[in-house]
């Protein structure tokens, strides 16, 4: 693995629930699926009414342009007023270890 990078934002809805928030993500899956560097994607509450939205990126590079894209060509997109802007935190940093029973 090179310098992989983990991009981890966490938000509350604006009275929508989770399943409604996936279910309206297919053009941002879309979206990353043709971004560079893009990995994977999964999404998931730890803790009731806080989403964790988890992005497997080759570089922290490739993610941060990603983000800056989708926010200008994805501006009108229903999935941010689906969310409480008040409440985004967006970071994205190096994976410093990896551990995984798949051979690469």
């Amino acid at each position: 693995m090179k310098n992989q990078a983990i991009e981890l934002t966490t938000f509350k809805l604006n009275n929508f629930t989770l399943k409604q928030f996936i279910d309206a993500n297919n053009e941002i899956d879309e979206f990353l699926k043709r971004q560079k560097g893009f990995l994977s994607r999964s999404i998931f509450e730890l803790k009731k009414g806080i989403v964790y939205d988890m992005l497997l990126w080759e570089s922290a590079e490739d993610g941060t342009n990603a983000m800056h894209k989708l926010m200008t060509e994805l501006s009108d997109s229903v999935v941010h007023d689906m969310i409480d802007q008040s409440t985004v935190s967006w970071n994205i940093a190096p994976i410093e270890h990896f551990l995984s029973l798949r051979k690469e």
